[in-house]
C-alpha cells in the first residue's frame, strides 16, 4: 500500500523485515503502531503530531501527557471552528431571509449579486 510506504518514508513506521521474495513482512508491533496512527488521525491529529508522539515512544518515554496536551489543543481548535461556523451560518441565514425581499431583475451588474453586499452583512 502506498500509505504504509509513505508512513515508512516519513519514519512514523519503521522499515519492515523483507521476505526472500522481497515482500514486506509486518510484525504485530508494526500492525499495532499502524492502528495507533489511524486512530490518531481519526482523533484529528496530524501526521507531524503523530510522528512526535511516536518519537517519544521510540525513545522509551511515555507520550501520554504530550498526547493529552495535543488533544486538548485540538479540542480548543474545534471549538473555535464551531464558533466560526455558527457565525457563518448566522450570516447565511440573514442573507437567505433577505433574499425573500429581493427580486433578481433588480440586481445591477456592478454589484455582481445583490444578495451579498458589504452594507447588508457585518464582516
Amino acid at each position: 500500500m502506498k500509505t504504509i510506504r509513505y508512513y515508512e518514508e516519513i519514519e512514523v513506521l519503521g522499515e519492515p523485515r523483507r521476505l526472500a521474495s522481497g515482500y514486506r513482512d509486518y510484525d504485530i508491533d508494526t500492525i499495532e503502531r499502524l492502528q495507533f496512527i489511524l486512530a490518531s488521525q481519526a482523533s484529528g491529529l496530524s501526521l507531524g503530531e503523530i510522528k512526535g508522539i511516536v518519537a517519544y515512544r521510540d525513545r522509551g518515554e511515555s507520550p501520554c501527557s504530550h498526547v493529552l496536551d495535543l488533544l486538548r489543543r485540538r479540542s480548543d481548535e474545534i471549538d473555535a471552528q464551531i464558533e466560526e461556523l455558527k457565525r457563518s451560518k448566522t450570516i447565511i441565514n440573514k442573507l437567505v431571509t433577505r433574499s425573500r425581499k429581493l427580486r433578481p431583475e433588480d440586481c445591477s451588474a456592478s454589484s455582481v449579486c445583490h444578495l451579498i453586499t458589504k452594507d447588508k452583512i457585518r464582516i
